[in-house]
């Protein structure tokens, strides 16, 4: 079932909220760098802001720099 309030970003502005180029999600995308979903719809390419949520919250680094 499809969730009306899904909100879908490009790879444009989910690389402004990430901190990082369109190219490097390009890269992550190609060589499944990091296990970030996204969407194929044609030849476009989006994002669930959930998934970019849930992205950030699993790569928080405590202070000792171990994952937590």
């Amino acid at each position: 079932m499809i969730d009306n309030n899904v909100v879908l970003i490009d790879t444009k502005q989910a690389a402004k909220i990430l901190d990082v180029s369109p190219h490097t999600l390009d890269v992550w995308r190609a060589t499944n760098r990091y296990p970030l979903p996204f969407i194929r719809i044609g030849r476009k390419i989006r994002y669930r802001m959930s998934d970019l949520c849930e992205f950030i919250d699993r790569n928080v680094c405590n202070a000792g720099g171990l994952n937590g």
